[in-house]
């Protein structure tokens, strides 16, 4: 298997001008840039294509400056259908997506459907997050640094220009090749395109901790009342746990529970309710099973507290306004 690393550059539309408006596609890929590494994480080929501009025609100066790209060159780029199949087949056929970070691959996928061109997937794409892993391989957490801090970090010879596609996807690749291979068992799923039935939703257990990605539901409260939703099992021995703290919200968007399993002790839960792109009326959910200490129980139970305090506050204020 090979990993594709790319990076996509895009333009948008300038702030207070009517051709601001496109909903469907508000970034326009103008760049893909991208390395293809072996098995091994031997660098065997490079990809790079400028991309002709269709919809947005004129380019904020602050992303002109920062890409050192202009107008006039891109109009000599080719088209985007053209450029994204010529892509495709440079990547062969097995294949993983590798990049800095989660917003590239949405936006490939929300530019092919604008093009009307077929589907990458019909469900969640397994990808790696480059910007996670160096996170959890050389810091020991999940946190966004920017590629050149990594870069820096590693002490990785920076001999071209950042910001363009094709560099930022070769410093990229170089910052995979430093990545143990353990750590790459930490894949992220790119979820533009939702499962489509429950059997079809994302069961993973990573080292750590497990991830659920759930089907699509017309709306939070249909979510919450869903049974696999609401579960609370091990993900080690996937056993049911018993519940210490139903699901709560501090804010509607985050659900938290603690459940303890008689063999492994105490897990958090976390779902988080997300749009659906795809279809912006409707929501899935994320959820995530952790083992944590009683310390960590004892932080939750204050966050509960917390909001059930902010809740009464919420609630007499809204009496005095009546």
């Amino acid at each position: 298997m090979d990993y594709i690393v790319f990076d996509l550059e895009w333009n948008q539309g300038i702030a207070g001008k009517r051709e601001s408006s496109h909903e469907e596609i508000p970034f326009e890929i103008i760049e893909i840039g991208a390395i293809k590494l072996d098995e091994h994480k031997n660098i065997i080929g490079q990809f790079q294509k400028i991309i002709k501009p269709s919809i947005y025609k004129k380019m904020p100066d602050i992303i002109e400056d920062m890409l050192h790209v202009n107008m006039k060159e891109l109009r000599s780029g080719d088209p985007f259908q053209e450029v994204v199949e010529e892509f495709f087949a440079w990547c062969g056929e097995d294949f993983i997506f590798c990049s800095w970070g989660s917003l590239d691959l949405l936006e490939l996928q929300r530019n092919m459907k604008y093009y009307q061109m077929p589907a990458l997937a019909t469900g969640p794409i397994c990808f790696l997050d480059i910007q996670k892993l160096f996170g959890i391989a050389f810091e020991n957490k999940k946190v966004g640094r920017t590629l050149e801090y990594a870069v820096d970090s590693l002490q990785i010879e920076k001999d071209i220009p950042f910001h363009r596609a094709f560099s930022d996807a070769y410093y990229t690749a170089l910052v995979l090749q430093k990545i143990p291979p353990d750590i790459e068992e930490y894949c992220s799923y790119d979820t533009y395109q939702l499962p489509k039935s429950k059997k079809e939703e994302i069961h993973k257990v990573f080292p750590s901790y497990s991830k659920y990605i759930s089907r699509s539901f017309p709306d939070k409260g249909k979510a919450m009342e869903d049974r696999e939703v609401l579960s609370t099992r091990c993900y080690i021995c996937d056993k049911a746990a018993r519940k210490k703290i139903r699901w709560f919200t501090p804010n509607g968007k985050h659900y938290y529970s603690v459940s303890y399993c008689e063999k492994h002790g105490y897990l958090k839960g976390k779902i988080r309710i997300r749009k659906n792109v795809c279809d912006p009326e409707s929501v899935f959910v994320i959820k995530t099973m952790k083992l944590i200490s009683k310390e960590d129980v004892d932080k939750i139970i204050e966050k509960k507290e917390h909001a059930r305090i902010q809740r009464q506050i919420r609630r007499r204020h809204d009496r005095e306004k009546k």
